[in-house]
């Protein structure tokens, strides 16, 4: 049963807290006892080991509860943008969705001003067992908008933020971070959030500059360091592919939780051990969206995470054409049976495997072992080490400053070649099988009045528009269809014509001014009159 969240929209001079800001002391506070530390994390939290991470768009109830199923002890919700939640009612109800099993939660919110965080965090805190602040996120936008781990060198804000809403709030508060290039820096970096009063702090083992295809291996021996120079919980995050990783990290680290993010949508069971059947966590993912719904964007990338090994494959080209366009729950169903179709008889030995062509454009590392499990099955993606990639990007800058390159070429469906502009067309109608081709046959009708041009379907008289201008001038009509006015405008002409004639009998110096003013009172009159019968016809 979800929560009303129709006391999420109260006036902020409803809150406990009368005032926001640093130096203000909340009477929550003292009405509220919360507890920190590690009674936070034992009473509170359950002692959890195994948590799902705080993921924009990816972490949504439905997800949560599938995680939860396959014994993830503690989820966060997706990233917030603490502005937004607090002033947009609308956003606020969208993003903050939770339920009775999804216990414990903590929510996380982005920002960089310690009054709005707050004011945020104040709606959202009855839902939740604590506030994670992100400073985490490497990302562009977070760049932009000054959030995230673009805070981590602004250690007097930060301490502002933390400070403000650990007094204010009766719910802990918890951080996630990453680390510098300098250890010692690193180490201060969580001292002084520990002493502005984070309860749980969660360490991700790589620096901000290390995203996307340079992010790289985690380093866990930074990790290790601040553990042994901190007192609150702490997680470990980065390098989780297995359950036998979560194991190793928690040995080599000696944190109380590990953190996944990229692993665990890649295999939601994860934590469990277990390689499941891709097919059947997709099922059992739908079925959660269709109880808790959510975007169909939402639905679609879980499912593009779950297949990804499956969608590598150049047979399987066509399924992944259909599940980019696919936009509702049945359609997603679809692409899921089709899977299970043809891979289940490989899966149950019915019928041999043998192995598919991988499509050119996925770029992989090749090893000297054959351990891979079959691409049916649930594990993780690991990206190519940065090294690689920058091999990749500086050939494809040399190839494409040499005149003598060879030029990709392109095929249609019968093996001709086309250009480039032709098979991006043929794309898109493949991804819109149901938009007509061509231009729309719009049956058009030539002009009555034996011309070439087509008629307007509105025109009164059945005609073009030239040939209806002529008419209506020579015969004195107006055509509503045109907007040709012929008849009204002359009626108007003849109107200023005879207002001076009957006014003569005004006195010389009554009749520029008076005559001027019936005027504008007869053409003001008259276009009225012109509206209402434009509006009666029409």
């Amino acid at each position: 049963m979800k929560f009303s969240l129709s006391t999420l929209n109260m006036s902020q001079t409803n809150l406990t807290t009368a005032t926001v800001g640093t130096k203000t002391t909340s009477n929550v506070t003292a009405r509220h006892s919360k507890l920190e530390g590690y009674e936070f994390y034992h009473k509170i939290l359950g002692s959890p080991k195994y948590v799902v991470a705080p993921m924009v768009d990816q972490s949504e109830l439905a997800w949560r509860m599938l995680c939860r199923k396959y014994k993830a002890d503690l989820c966060y919700s997706p990233m917030f943008h603490s502005n937004l939640f607090a002033k947009d009612a609308k956003y606020r109800k969208d993003a903050l969705q939770t339920c009775s099993e999804d216990k414990p939660l903590i929510i996380q919110f982005c920002g960089n001003d310690a009054e709005t965080i707050l004011e945020a965090a104040l709606l959202a805190q009855d839902y939740c067992e604590a506030i994670d602040i992100n400073l985490g996120c490497p990302q562009a936008i977070a760049k932009r908008g000054h959030y995230g781990a673009f805070l981590q060198d602004d250690w007097h804000l930060l301490n502002e933020i933390v400070k403000t809403l650990h007094s204010n709030l009766k719910v802990p508060v918890t951080c996630k971070i990453r680390i510098f290039e300098d250890r010692d820096k690193t180490i201060r970096y969580a001292q002084m959030l520990e002493k502005a009063g984070c309860q749980l702090l969660t360490v991700h083992g790589r620096t901000r500059e290390q995203k996307g295809p340079l992010t790289g291996a985690a380093d866990w021996s930074y990790i290790r360091e601040i553990r042994e120079n901190i007192k609150i919980p702490m997680f470990a995050n980065g390098n989780i592919m297995d359950l036998k990783d979560v194991q190793r990290c928690l040995d080599e680290t000696g944190v109380d939780g590990i953190m996944t993010a990229e692993g665990n949508l890649h295999n939601p069971a994860l934590f469990t051990g277990q390689t499941a059947k891709t097919w059947f966590v997709a099922a059992e993912y739908l079925d959660y969206a269709q109880r808790y719904p959510c975007p169909i964007s939402y639905i679609r990338g879980h499912l593009f995470k779950i297949f990804h090994h499956i969608f590598n494959l150049r047979p399987n080209a066509n399924l992944r054409e259909e599940l980019a366009v696919a936009n509702g729950l049945e359609k997603f169903r679809r692409v899921v049976q089709k899977v299970q179709q043809k891979y289940e008889p490989y899966h149950e030995g019915l019928k041999p495997y043998g192995k598919e062509e991988i499509d050119p454009s996925v770029l992989i590392e090749e090893h000297e072992y054959n351990m891979c499990l079959p691409p049916w099955l649930c594990q993780p993606y690991v990206r190519l080490p940065p090294e690689i990639h920058k091999q990749v990007v500086s050939e494809k800058a040399r190839l494409a400053e040499d005149p003598s390159r060879d030029k990709r070429q392109y095929y249609d469906n019968e093996g001709k070649e086309i250009s480039r502009k032709r098979m991006k067309k043929l794309r898109r109608r493949f991804r819109r099988p149901d938009k007509p081709e061509g231009k729309h046959d719009r049956h058009l009708e030539n002009c009555h009045h034996c011309c070439c041009n087509p008629l307007g379907f509105k025109c009164v008289f059945r005609l073009c528009r030239i040939c209806c201008r002529d008419r209506c001038y020579s015969e004195n009509f107006d055509c509503l269809g045109h907007g040709i006015l012929i008849k009204s405008r002359r009626a108007k002409a003849k109107l200023y014509e005879e207002i001076p004639r009957k006014d003569s009998a005004f006195t010389e110096d009554q009749k520029p001014e008076d005559g001027l003013e019936h005027c504008k009172r007869a053409n003001q009159e008259e276009e009225l009159r012109d509206a209402l019968e434009l509006i009666r016809q029409s």
